[in-house]
């Protein structure tokens, strides 16, 4: 009796034990889902305006059709020693999500050329150049970052999920900018040629125009790139990446 007493023990232990190891190593599958869209559809999104001095289309332009194989590039000309060029409203960038979004910092990588001899802005006037525009925010300079991932350059407003419209308030439908495409060329892209007056500048969200909070403010800013190329310049072709980074003002996730 005392041999099976002992027996019988053994079998409820290793039934325990093997409930709580069940318990301990359990796993839950989770889905997930996302798009690769055209660079002027997705959420945070580009729309171009300017042309390009070289060639006459738009300063932006997107290669590719939807899905991975779209390239966003920039088109800023040939220049000699001792020019500038400034293009005020080379493009936009337009928030769609439902909710603030922080334009953190920019990066850029030369690939090609000592020095890219450019100077990037956000600012609300696509007609003025920065330096006349007051709510013009200055964020890199030939080799110089002026904010990081720990600052905030700029705040767009909450997006309405549009992706054919701007707005310079985020709580007016009657501040639409609309966004054509431009097909010349094959370069793919949404436009606006609407720069200024009272419903077509953008104002940053709790910027110096304390006017305007996350809600009234505009889900898009403008970007200035000047080229300033000194009078000893290293010749050939001068490129690379420019990288907007983002991160989203509110708790539910991040950009």
């Amino acid at each position: 009796m005392k041999i099976e007493r002992r027996l019988t023990l053994l079998g409820v232990l290793l039934v325990v034990v093997s409930t709580v190891m069940a318990t301990q190593y359990a796993t839950t599958k989770v889905s997930f889902s996302y798009s690769v869209v055209h660079p002027s559809e997705a959420d945070i999104r580009f729309v171009g305006s300017d042309n390009s001095s070289n060639d006459g289309l738009r300063v932006l332009r997107i290669n590719g059709a939807n899905g991975t194989n779209a390239l966003i590039t920039v088109e800023l000309g040939n220049w000699a020693a001792n020019e500038n060029k400034t293009y005020t409203a080379a493009f936009a960038i337009v928030n769609e999500e439902g909710f603030a979004v922080n334009l953190t910092h920019v990066t850029v990588t030369n690939t090609s050329g000592e020095n890219d001899y450019m100077q990037i802005w956000l600012h609300g006037n696509g007609s003025l150049k920065a330096s006349d525009d007051p709510t013009a925010v200055f964020v890199y300079n030939n080799g110089s970052n002026y904010y990081t991932s720990s600052s905030t350059a700029w705040i767009l407003a909450r997006g309405d999920g549009n992706v054919g419209t701007m707005l310079t308030n985020a709580s007016d439908n009657a501040t639409k900018i609309f966004t054509a495409w431009d097909e010349a060329a094959g370069i793919h892209v949404q436009y606006t040629q609407n720069l200024s007056g009272p419903t077509d500048d953008a104002y940053q969200a709790n910027g110096a125009d304390t006017d305007h909070s996350v809600d009234n403010a505009s889900d898009f800013v403008w970007v200035q790139i000047s080229i300033n190329v000194p009078p000893v310049a290293t010749g050939g072709a001068h490129g690379g990446t420019i990288e907007f980074n983002f991160q989203a003002s509110t708790h539910y996730g991040e950009v």
